[in-house]
């Protein structure tokens, strides 16, 4: 049966309001993880005009500067100039935190589940990473707009960024890029004296220097290309735009192609089955593809406060499973840990070298086979193949 149509997905750069909350809090989680591995963190952090406030309940015997950590990783992102909007010099910042409550910690202490949810894992044949092409474009875009930033390729550019991909799909699978979003802080040096909005030359040089690059192959002459659509884009970040840890949760996974739970990820530790059972998700979805088992694979986990065991497993492969979806099941079972303790042994989610979730942070959880990434890793695919005729 024919299956065309057109899909989107957006990404955003480290600068923008929201990731620079999930990096604080992340950043956070990394500096009690290194000094106490069994820490309990749950960090949420708020941005606004010349103000930061962190908060949430830790329960560690680590110490962290909560001030100077967060000063650090506003400078790394970029914000160490007034023109800006928000400079990490002069912010003010306010430390809110306080220790976990012991009613969640009496069923976490017994080997359960931190929260009750809805937990997500796929991957799909659509790129080399098992993800859906959407979503790795826009973060591409977004990687390559704080490139073109740091090395100076367009010095103009600020750190607030934003990037929307719509791919076009004949037969259920990907052909073309239709149109590209990207919306840029820049500063007034590429502002026309006359319209007052930002210059033609400016416009077509992000188009050829930031888009072009990451999206060769994709594009043709009928692609669209919408460049800081407004006209202007001076007043970015925090100045222009309150951010909260959590609220990037599809820019965090899979573009849309997939539901969410509603659970975010950063600033939480592995106890939290939020963050540790979508990774485990993540894992299993992307060596049963690349086992072959199935093209496309949704798998969907649910955990109840202060109980190991998942209360509900459900696979979708759309389809394409080379065996039944009840065999899948059977195969996760038998094959993979399910339980928060098992799920943090298994991916060795209680290491980290100071900047190991930082790195989750932005330009998305999944789909990058990076150091500390284990849930990226397809070192189960042998012994999964046994599984299909």
């Amino acid at each position: 049966m024919k299956n065309d149509y057109l899909f989107t997905s957006e990404s955003v750069t480290e600068g923008h309001p929201d990731k620079v909350c999930d990096q604080i809090s992340d950043a956070v989680l990394d500096e009690v993880l290194r000094q106490d591995p069994s820490g309990r963190v749950a960090c949420e952090t708020y941005v606004t005009m010349g103000l930061l406030i962190i908060g949430g309940e830790i329960t560690t015997t680590a110490y962290a500067d909560i001030h100077e950590l967060c000063r650090k990783v506003l400078k790394d992102i970029g914000y160490s100039h007034h023109k800006y909007g928000f400079d990490y010099h002069t912010c003010a910042i306010l430390n809110a935190i306080h220790k976990q409550s012991p009613d969640i910690a009496l069923g976490v202490d017994r080997g359960g589940a931190g929260d009750q949810g809805m937990m997500m894992g796929y991957a799909c044949r659509e790129t080399p990473e098992l993800m859906p092409l959407p979503i790795m474009l826009a973060h591409g875009l977004c990687r390559r707009l704080a490139e073109a930033r740091k090395k100076n390729i367009l010095k103009y550019l600020g750190p607030d960024g934003k990037s929307q991909v719509t791919v076009e799909y004949k037969n259920d699978k990907p052909v073309r890029v239709s149109s590209v979003v990207l919306a840029s802080q820049h500063t007034e040096e590429v502002v026309d004296k006359k319209t007052k909005l930002m210059s033609e030359d400016a416009r077509r040089e992000i188009i050829e220097k930031v888009a072009k690059p990451v999206l060769k192959g994709w594009v043709d002459k009928d692609t669209k290309y919408y460049i800081n659509q407004t006209g202007i884009f001076l007043v970015g970040g925090p100045q222009s735009d309150t951010g909260m840890t959590g609220r990037k949760i599809i820019v965090d996974t899979y573009g849309g192609t997939i539901s969410h739970g509603g659970g975010a990820f950063s600033g939480k530790d592995p106890t939290k089955v939020d963050r540790s059972a979508a990774y485990m998700g993540r894992y299993i979805a992307k060596n049963l593809v690349a086992a072959g088992i199935a093209d496309k694979l949704f798998i969907q986990l649910a955990y109840v406060i202060g109980s190991p065991e998942p209360v509900s497993l459900m696979v979708n492969t759309y389809g394409t499973g080379k065996v039944s979806e009840e065999k899948i099941v059977k195969i996760i079972k038998d094959n993979f840990e399910l339980t928060p303790q098992g799920i943090i042994a298994e991916l060795k989610l209680r290491e980290s070298d100071g900047y190991r979730f930082r790195k989750t942070a932005a330009y998305g959880h999944f789909g990058r086979n990076e150091e500390g990434f284990t849930w990226e890793k397809t070192d189960r695919v042998a012994e999964l193949k046994k599984h299909v005729k």
